[in-house]
């Protein structure tokens, strides 16, 4: 499959996305196509391998989340994007899908707060449990009592 019967795909099956680019396709969608848009990507279009998971506070644009998936086969790379909007933080995890996901969604909540919800097993994976705060938040305080922050 070509980058642009890809984008063609993606176009007819999800038409409030927006794909742009060949290598990767950067497709950003609204947060209630997540899940169906990576179920679609891995069945029809291939994406079986699950590259990273990510996050970007935008401040007052609130959060988005980006993750990378690719068709090893057809050399097909999609770099997925959704925003959560302003107060939001929760998303659908990825991880039924693609067990890839599941210690990058478990970063994202430690580090962003970010609940992905269906996830089988969210907790922090870096910091303590009695540690208060995301540290990746822009609003995170650095003058915390917590090391290496003191």
């Amino acid at each position: 499959m070509t980058p642009e019967q890809a984008r063609t795909r993606i176009a007819e099956r999800f038409p409030a996305a927006q794909a742009a680019g060949d290598a990767p396709i950067v497709v950003t969608l609204p947060v209630d196509a997540w899940a169906g848009f990576a179920r679609f990507a891995k069945e029809t279009l291939g994406c079986g391998y699950f590259s990273f998971l990510s996050a970007v506070d935008w401040k007052d644009e609130g959060l988005e989340v980006v993750a990378k998936i690719d068709n090893t086969d057809d050399r097909l790379s999609l770099l997925v994007k959704t925003r959560l909007g302003p107060g939001v933080s929760a998303c659908p995890s990825l991880t039924p899908l693609y067990r890839g996901a599941d210690w990058m969604e478990r970063e994202c909540y430690d580090m962003f707060g970010i609940r992905l919800e269906g996830h089988p097993d969210l907790r922090r994976i870096l910091l303590d449990d009695d540690w208060v705060g995301h540290p990746l938040l822009k609003s995170y305080a650095v003058d915390t009592p917590h090391p290496p922050y003191r």
